[in-house]
């Protein structure tokens, strides 16, 4: 279920824009899409802070969802009732994503920017006013004013530079309402989700967030909506709240894409991310799955995907549910080598060899 514009960017794909009827909307509204602090408007997906506001021809973002959950469920009710239909995948953010579109490369963002919070609309900053007045200290109702710029590094920043402004009183309470607003948007597209595919397996995709991992702030996170400093731990509220819809997790991981000199300069940490956030979904019983996004047409990085989907050391014995392979393109069908390397992966991921079988 894609609530949000699809292709586009660096992918080379032509984009999906939202619908026709959204982006007039969008026309006279601006203030339904994500909003940064210059006043850029995102229009990969509706902002969060029309959840519950009728500005949708009479509808909320949240019912917008649900009645095409639930058309989609009445027009193909036959394929639903004869299990060829037996998961759904819900988008909740950019790129389908649960997350907020703070890395926009449309807008100029490029990796390792710590991105830009995005809540400067004015339904989030009517839902900020709120949150702030609720607890007290009204004069919090804003956004960090020394946060940096997309391109930024944390240690440029006063909010995100080690004991930064992010760890002190004002910086605790807006990451929380922050990251609270994604989680809450996601409960409540879930529970919706669950009447409309009553009985169908939910899915929905986190993504792997890893650069300035190894920094105190981890400042590309919480743009990006995980409240995951190092002192805070940022994954498991989203996985109770998984939990209670009874959802499966799809991990996004996005590397290796960068070489190691600019992983070392972004402090990035792939492994321990994803060890962070596959294990804390486990901890919790959740169905855990992976996605690559990049192809892949090496022995390596073959072994190191088998190794990260199926732990050989866990006493546990955790693996992935399953693991969506990027697709084919035009460079692995020119290596002939690719298609044995493919076969042997297959192979090793369904259980038919070891890793080292298949090596």
């Amino acid at each position: 279920m894609a609530f949000h514009e699809c292709g586009g960017n660096a992918s080379g794909e032509i984009p999906i824009s939202l619908p026709k009827w959204v982006l007039e909307i969008g026309k006279d509204n601006q203030d339904i899409f994500f909003t940064d602090r210059e006043g850029r408007r995102n229009t990969e997906c509706l902002s969060w802070g029309i959840d519950k506001e009728r500005v949708l021809k009479g509808r909320t973002g949240i019912e917008v969802c649900f009645d095409f959950m639930r058309s989609f469920r009445m027009e193909f009710n036959d394929l639903f009732e004869e299990g060829f239909i037996t998961a759904v995948e819900i988008g909740l953010g950019a790129s389908g994503e649960l997350k907020y579109p703070s890395h926009p490369e449309r807008i100029g963002w490029r990796y390792p920017g710590i991105g830009e919070f995005q809540c400067y609309d004015k339904y989030m900053q009517q839902n900020l006013r709120r949150a702030a007045k609720l607890r007290g200290h009204s004069f919090w109702a804003r956004g960090p004013d020394n946060a940096g710029h997309y391109n930024s590094r944390p240690h440029e920043t006063g909010f995100f530079c080690d004991r930064g402004d992010y760890d002190g009183y004002y910086g605790r309470f807006f990451l929380h309402w922050y990251a609270q607003t994604l989680i809450d948007h996601a409960d409540q597209v879930l529970s919706l989700a669950n009447l409309a595919f009553e009985g169908t397996q939910v899915i929905i995709k986190i993504p792997a967030v890893y650069w300035w991992y190894k920094t105190s702030s981890h400042a590309a996170e919480l743009t990006a909506g995980f409240y995951n400093p190092t002192n805070q731990d940022g994954y498991s509220p989203i996985f109770d709240m998984l939990k209670k819809h009874s959802a499966a997790m799809k991990f996004v991981c996005y590397g290796p894409q960068h070489s190691a000199q600019e992983s070392d300069e972004a402090l990035a940490d792939l492994e321990g991310l994803s060890w962070q956030v596959m294990n804390s979904a486990w901890d919790r019983s959740l169905a855990v799955a992976a996605h690559g996004t990049l192809p892949c047409h090496d022995r390596e990085t073959f072994i190191r995907i088998i190794e990260n989907a199926k732990p050989r050391n866990d006493p546990d014995r955790r693996h992935l549910s399953f693991f969506t392979y990027q697709q084919l393109t035009s460079v692995f069908m020119e290596r002939e080598m690719c298609f044995s390397e493919l076969d042997n992966f297959i192979k090793c991921m369904h259980g038919r060899l070891s890793a080292v079988e298949g090596g």
